[in-house]
């Protein structure tokens, strides 16, 4: 019972101090100068480094652009992207995950426009720490993985060893191995090239120990990060290996005291020694006042972004108020942040029912929360990209001193149809996890499959944005006869769902969905000539808020979602890997 539950504590914890620490890893990738030397760039970096630390946004961002401006003067680009990536760091910390993301996307194609692939992996370290601050370790790790090759390659070997230390972070709880594997090859890296950074390494071992139940390899490390601090050494897990050593030797109250004054992630840890103290009660109270502090962080920034989006609301409305088309826009898109608001506060609700009981309940209410974590911050990042856009062209269709060309209105009118069916399409996925739970037993009837499916496609065309640059064809083997009999609602809805994967992954070529019957079973194929689905990722993709590639449209649900249903009405959908040629073939399988 002890372990199940120290897991379950663990599985919470923030890694907020590998933000913090990025910003003098990056640093130290510089390469030495006679400028940085001088008191112009010492009095500009430590102005830069205060205002970071105090977390104080008008100062920061005043002194960093300051600080990158000195930096361009002196032709130092790798010195001026880092401070770019330092930007997006204190966006993290500030948990501004949407700002973050947006500044590494910027990054990302500024440095693919000037060519810099010898520091593009700035850009991709950057990516890897907005996926592990929104739950999506397997990205998170994939990019970090892709870090350390380019690293090696251009021969940055001074600075790998705190990227090895971010992967130790995200499988620590995992698989406690191979994050001791991770932390060796860090350590063997850090003593040929930065030995400075050994002391703080071997800290995080004596750490994994303890997480690994270790108790006699975390105090012989405890004792030498001891005599290292008493030479004057000093690392980040210092409060943290203090807090263990004193819950070891059974000073309890002790060790909470210096938890809840000194650690970022001080009840998570609190609930941690209380359970293993064997005090359980106050284990969970603790706990359940971090979810409670989450939960209200997440409202918070979920509000600040809703009133960001509001407020252009307002003004979209003031400049619009000319044309019934303007209005009729702000009014949909009123009601579709009202729904989707209604949305959050049922799953927050539905999350908080399961808090009753007491471990049982504990461990679904972890779980739960990691999940809204995810949901919120991929929400947030997909909703503002639709509306700035039709925010944007909508002031410039409502300026009556600009003169446009009917070209450049009919493409601004497709752009904001296009971006409202973003909307539409999301809300719609929104409303589909939170009713896939819950949903009841789906009413079966007797569908006429050529029929059915030819509406769909005609439906689909009339919406897609690439009808001119994508071939949407629908072939069939069966007769107008033919029946099948399942439920409309999710046979519908997973055929747009497929369909809309093969558009958004297709620029140019054909689209082609094909019913026939294969012994007793109903077969729907959606092929396309796109990018593809890699071998390895076949799997993977049919996961929660999963994309394999981070910049496309939607928020990752819709094949899980797909697969979910298709199995409640006794069928199943996969990816057909002996499909050859160009794009990819998903398969719905319903029995008739």
């Amino acid at each position: 019972m002890t372990e199940k539950f120290m897991e379950m504590l663990t599985a919470t914890r923030r890694t907020v101090f590998v933000l913090t620490a990025l910003l003098l890893s990056a640093v130290t990738l510089q390469a030495a100068s006679d400028y940085k030397s001088s008191p112009e760039y010492l009095a500009l970096r430590d102005s830069m480094h205060h205002a970071f630390n105090d977390g104080d946004s008008a100062r920061f961002f005043t002194s960093v652009h300051k600080l990158q401006r000195y930096l361009m003067k002196q032709n130092d680009m790798h010195a001026y992207y880092t401070q770019r990536c330092n930007e997006i760091v204190f966006e993290l910390n500030r948990q501004n995950i949407f700002e973050a993301y947006m500044l590494s996307v910027r990054l990302s194609q500024e440095l693919t426009e000037r060519k810099l692939d010898k520091e593009m992996y700035m850009a991709i370290n950057m990516m890897g720490h907005i996926y592990h601050f929104s739950g999506n370790n397997a990205s998170a790790k994939r990019c970090f993985w892709e870090v350390i090759r380019m690293m090696e390659k251009e021969g940055y070997q001074e600075s790998i060893p705190p990227i090895y230390m971010n992967l130790v972070n995200i499988v620590i709880n995992e698989d406690p191995n191979e994050a001791l594997r991770l932390i060796d090859q860090a350590a063997s890296l850090a003593h040929e090239s930065s030995p400075e950074r050994e002391f703080d390494i071997e800290a995080r071992r004596t750490l994994a120990y303890y997480r690994m139940g270790d108790m006699e390899r975390f105090d012989k490390g405890y004792h030498e990060y001891k005599e290292g601090e008493a030479k004057g050494l000093s690392s980040v897990h210092g409060r943290s290996l203090e807090v263990y050593h004193l819950t070891r030797q059974g000073k309890i109250e002790e060790a909470i005291r210096l938890a809840d004054e000194s650690l970022d992630d001080r009840l998570s840890t609190m609930a941690e020694i209380y359970a293993s103290a064997g005090r359980w009660k106050e284990a969970f109270e603790t706990q359940k006042k971090d979810m409670e502090e989450t939960d209200s962080i997440n409202s918070l920034l979920l509000s600040s972004s809703l009133q960001g989006i509001q407020t252009e609301l307002q003004r979209y409305e003031q400049e619009s108020e000319e044309t019934h088309r303007h209005l009729y826009g702000v009014v949909a898109i009123a009601t579709l942040l009202l729904l989707l608001v209604l949305a959050l506060v049922y799953i927050v609700k539905t999350r908080q029912r399961h808090l009753r009981e007491m471990r049982k309940a504990y461990q679904r209410a972890v779980e739960s929360d990691k999940m809204k974590t995810v949901f919120i911050q991929n929400v947030s990042h997909e909703v503002r990209t639709p509306l700035n856009v039709i925010s944007g062209f909508a002031q410039v269709m409502a300026d009556p001193e600009r003169d446009i060309t009917p070209e450049e209105h009919r493409y601004m009118s497709d752009m904001v149809v296009h971006n409202s069916n973003r909307i539409t399409l999301m809300l719609d996925e929104i409303l589909m996890i939170s009713a896939q739970e819950s949903a009841a037993k789906e009413e079966k009837v007797a569908i006429r499959c050529n029929e059915f499916l030819r509406n769909i496609m005609k439906q689909f065309h009339i919406n897609s944005s690439k009808k001119n640059l994508v071939s949407i064809n629908y072939e069939t083997e069966l007769t107008d006869d033919q029946e099948v009999n399942t439920s409309k609602h999710v046979l519908r809805t997973i055929a747009f769902q497929l369909l809309d994967n093969a558009i958004k992954n297709t620029d140019k070529g054909t689209i082609t969905l094909k019913a026939s019957v294969a012994d007793t079973q109903f077969m729907l194929a959606v092929e396309d000539t796109g990018i593809g689905v890699p071998t390895e990722e076949a799997d993977h993709i049919f996961e929660r808020f999963v994309k394999l590639d981070p910049f496309k449209e939607g928020l990752g649900i819709g094949l899980s979602f797909c697969r979910t249903m298709a199995q409640r009405i006794g069928g199943d959908v996969y990816l057909d890997q002996s499909h050859t040629g160009s794009g990819a073939r998903f398969v719905l399988t319903l029995p008739l």
